[in-house]
């Protein structure tokens, strides 16, 4: 018969009126599963097949000639041969393309629409390594939780965040889109994100579906470079890369997104290993795992299929559920499944997974409940949104270096604001900025002029320019190399000044995927403009906005202020004034090691010791150039007060250890610090790091007072990961290392049995 839409409603409200309720659902389990049961005896093959593809889809495909401009495609969606749709945006077009779907198709399964809302959908928030700075989970998840709204607001269900890849190589472009280098804090933060973005409920109108990405491997790209292949050992994978991922299957994350990379060879899109027996049986995840880009498509270059037939057969039986883009699925699978070379079982077990989501999402209810133009208008923005981006920011920002206190900005009159991206209202953004319109953030400049209006002199001057090209996916975006011209305003107004404001870094499309770079210094012009600055002027706060840690030597040798801004979003500039003038006392911390030189990487704090660990001889690890210790540590960061740690105790009752720390401000201002727990198990059966992070709290504490600040650690907080992925607990010696970042601890050991 012909089960259209009307029909599933009706079916689904009967389904939702018995059964008793799961736990850990917002909807009857088994009134869902015999619903997707009865749909898919319905279902041929061709149709379950559809449902496993997914197309990248514009607004063309919603205008007056799509079905004569996108004929194949525009067919296919008819056919109900499309399961999934990723870059249709906006509640208008979502209900175009549902509707064409829903109603001409022969059994009207919804679309879900999909999109890579990563910090933000039109209200942007700080990218997701600046959010991870503030090491404040809330935050965190305040974040997702207004990009949800917005996104499903505006016809969205499902975005491909959180990207909760550990990477150690600041070169690697998608550093930006990630939680930094450790694993402890990464796998914290792709719960918050997750809970963010998902709630308790994905029926919810203000939720949307997240995904754990890249799975897995992927910042672990030889040489930083973006797509490369990846190297490691079985201790790296379980001990470093992988916690992330399972923390986001115990916080019940909706979907996985494959990687592009190989792992020893296989490429992760095909890996049975990962797929099959770690995600799907150790780790017991029920829900969709979708291929990136074209991910089945490469396996071919890859030199691991022979062609799209192949890679298809390889990419379905290692479990992955849907084909972003590649075509593979609907032009070879129902062939595959007729020769036998496939099971429709496992298309089956598939399918079942996405009707189960659109299920969780209500689609089956109303497929047009995501697309409601007024809800849109009234989300999109809102006064709520904003404010809490400008929050969040503020809580991002680290102040890396203030000597002499140059800030807060307390008693100045005359400021000079220099540099390329001081003005600049588009790369406070940020790459990976959804729907927002370019050009759309507060510029520091702005935020100076609100902030301080007639109580400071601000003189601006570019010192050199900003050169971008046309589009956010070819343009060429790079900070004047040869043109000097604008030395000499900078330097004028940088002589009268009693503070120079140097704002300098990365524009935003120089990092993010595919910007992956060999020199992470200063680019262009710049470093040079800072020195001929500096030359007239020693009173200069350097402002760095980028979206990588940056090696940048002679800057903190030479210059008195450093402070780590990042790109912050859509209120970047206000948010970076609250912190300038005093008015917010900085409180992030760094999630990844700043280098002294690129040749240091990857470099990160939670490394092995090796068996010739630093020393003062000859021969050990080093290189013979450069100090082997970063310019700024994992966890580091600075305050407008000061905080001293004492009275460190540890104590051992039943099962569990008990440390505390007194932690009193010393300053005269009020502030907030990450109090940070790291632990060394000293001998083991395989080589462990010099100290790994294993609890933080971040503490609001008033000048002059002291707090008890307690953790609790348990034996798993003591075990690692054997080469099988099963957590073993050994017993020994362990030190236990208490501080405000991973080099400036206090330490005390225990036996541990």
């Amino acid at each position: 018969m012909h089960f259209n839409f009307r029909s599933l409603s009706l079916l689904i409200i009967v389904f939702f009126a018995v059964a008793c309720k799961n736990d850990n659902k917002n909807y009857d389990v088994s009134a869902r599963d015999q619903f997707i049961d009865s749909l898919m005896v319905q279902m041929t093959l061709r149709e379950k097949i559809g449902q496993m593809n997914q197309y990248s889809v514009g607004a063309e495909m919603t205008g007056p000639n799509a079905a004569t401009d996108h004929a194949e495609r525009y067919q296919r969606f008819v056919n109900g041969e499309v399961g999934s749709v990723l870059n249709t945006l906006g509640a208008k077009d979502t209900r175009k393309l549902q509707q064409l779907v829903v109603e001409n198709s022969r059994l009207g399964i919804p679309l879900i629409f999909a999109y890579d809302v990563i910090h933000g959908y039109k209200t942007i928030f700080p990218i997701p390594l600046a959010e991870s700075a503030s090491w404040d989970l809330e935050a965190i998840k305040l974040s997702a939780r207004v990009a949800a709204k917005e996104a499903s607001a505006a016809g969205i269900q499902w975005t491909f965040a959180p990207m909760v890849d550990i990477s150690r190589d600041a070169r690697w472009g998608r550093v930006m889109e990630g939680a930094g280098e450790d694993p402890y804090l990464g796998s914290e933060i792709a719960r918050a994100r997750i809970l963010g973005f998902q709630g308790d409920d994905l029926s919810s109108l203000s939720t949307i579906s997240a995904c754990a990405k890249h799975f897995a491997g992927y910042g672990f790209g030889e040489a930083g470079k973006d797509y490369n292949s990846v190297t490691v050992g079985k201790n790296t994978l379980h001990n470093v890369i992988l916690p992330p991922f399972a923390a986001s299957v115990d916080a019940g994350v909706a979907t996985f997104m494959n990687a592009f990379n190989d792992i020893d060879g296989v490429p992760s899109t095909a890996n049975d290993y990962l797929l099959r027996n770690l995600l799907a049986k150790k780790w017991g995840f029920e829900g969709v795992v979708v291929s990136d880009w074209n991910s089945i498509g490469e396996m071919i270059n890859h030199g691991t299929a022979v062609d799209k037939a192949d890679a298809a057969r390889q990419a379905v039986i290692a479990g992955s559920d849907i084909d972003m883009e590649a075509d593979a699925y609907i032009n070879h699978l129902e062939e595959l499944v007729n020769s036998g070379s496939v099971s429709e079982g496992l298309i089956d077990e598939a399918v079942k997974e996405i009707l189960s989501l659109k299920y969780e999402l209500g689609l089956f209810e109303d497929p047009y409940r995501y697309c409601d133009e007024a809800r849109e208008k009234e989300l999109l923005g809102h006064d709520n949104h904003i404010k809490a981006s400008r929050e969040v920011a503020t809580k991002s920002i680290v102040l890396l270096k203030n000597e002499g206190e140059l800030l807060p900005l307390d008693n100045v009159r005359n400021l000079a604001v220099i540099g390329p991206l001081a003005k600049d209202k588009d790369s406070p953004l940020g790459n990976w900025r959804a729907a927002v319109p370019s050009g759309s953030a507060v510029s520091l400049y702005e935020g100076l002029q609100a902030r301080f209006d007639d109580e400071i002199n601000i003189q601006y001057a570019e010192g050199c320019k900003l050169s971008i090209g046309p589009n956010n996916f070819s343009q060429e975006v790079k900070i004047e190399e040869e043109d000097e011209s604008g030395f000499a305003e900078a330097i004028r107004i940088a002589k009268n000044a009693d503070v120079v404001l140097m704002v300098l870094g990365e524009t935003a499309y120089m990092s993010g995927e595919a910007r992956s770079r060999a020199d992470i210094g200063l680019p262009g012009l710049q470093l040079d403009l800072l020195k001929a600055v500096h030359k007239v002027n020693k009173n200069v706060v350097l402002i760095l906005m980028n979206g990588r840690p940056l090696a940048i030597p002679w800057e903190v040798e030479n210059i008195p202020v450093i402070v780590e801004a990042w790109h912050l979003g859509s209120q970047a500039g206000h948010a970076l004034a609250d912190v300038l003038s005093g008015d917010i006392n900085p409180s992030g911390k760094l999630t990844m090691s700043f280098p002294r030189h690129v040749g240091q990487m990857p470099l990160y704090y939670n490394h092995l010791n090796t068996g010739r660990p630093a020393s003062d001889a000859v021969f050990y690890a080093h290189h013979m150039d450069v100090e082997n210790s970063p310019l700024f540590p994992f966890g580091y960061g600075l305050s407008y007060t000061s905080f001293k740690y004492r009275n460190m105790m540890v104590t051992k009752e039943g099962g569990e250890v008990e440390v505390k720390v007194s932690v009193q401000n010393i300053g005269n201002r009020d502030g907030s610090e990450v109090v940070q727990l790291y632990i060394r198990d000293k001998v083991a059966s395989i080589s462990r790091p010099i100290k790994e992070l294993k609890a933080f709290k971040k503490v609001p504490i008033k000048a002059g007072d002291t707090k008890e600040i307690a953790f609790t650690l348990r034996k798993e907080d003591f075990s690692f990961y054997d080469g099988n992925g099963d957590l073993v607990f050994e017993p020994g010696e362990f030190a236990i290392q208490i501080g405000p970042n991973s080099r400036d601890v206090i330490t005390q050991s225990l036996i541990i049995d």
